[in-house]
């Protein structure tokens, strides 16, 4: 089972069932006859239509498609897309991060944001000392810094959270 969304308004459910081909459950019945690499030509209730794949992304599951001269941008889920989003696991590459704990134990020797600051990712947090050596704390994520657990001067262990984000 497929789901097409075409030009992000009309979605159709298109599944392949003994032979049979289905769109949104009822059987469609339908001619191709491939012209070359990208063309198809296809026979569809007594109607010609001339496609041709102009596009395609296959890691987003996406393409264009040119039917008679116009051209439509078609995204596809698979069962396992499908799957995936039921069980709310479909945005795990977006994962949101809310804090920055510290990585080792050590001293805080400087802060270098503010409650409220805006971090893009890859800035610089904080200066935190541990075994002589002085290791700058830079932001995961973009966002806004909601609290800073910390000072300067204190001493932090292991996974303490010393930067919340909002």
């Amino acid at each position: 089972m497929y789901k097409v969304k075409v030009n992000n308004q009309f979605l159709f459910e298109i599944d392949n069932k003994d032979s049979a081909f289905l769109v949104n459950g009822e059987q469609v019945h339908f001619n191709l006859s491939k012209i070359g690499h990208d063309n198809t030509h296809v026979l569809y209730k007594n109607r010609s239509f001339n496609t041709e794949l102009v596009d395609i992304n296959k890691v987003e599951k996406t393409c264009k498609i040119k039917v008679n001269g116009n051209i439509y941008q078609i995204s596809i889920e698979d069962q396992f897309d499908v799957l995936l989003k039921q069980l709310g696991l479909d945005n795990l590459t977006t994962n949101k991060v809310s804090e920055i704990k510290a990585p080792m134990p050590g001293l805080v020797l400087k802060i270098l944001v503010e409650e409220n600051a805006e971090v893009k990712k890859g800035d610089n947090l904080l200066i935190l000392e541990a075994m002589k050596m002085e290791n700058i704390l830079k932001s995961s994520t973009d966002g806004v810094v909601k609290k800073i657990l910390i000072k300067q001067g204190d001493k932090v262990e292991k996974n303490q959270i010393l930067v919340q984000f909002k």
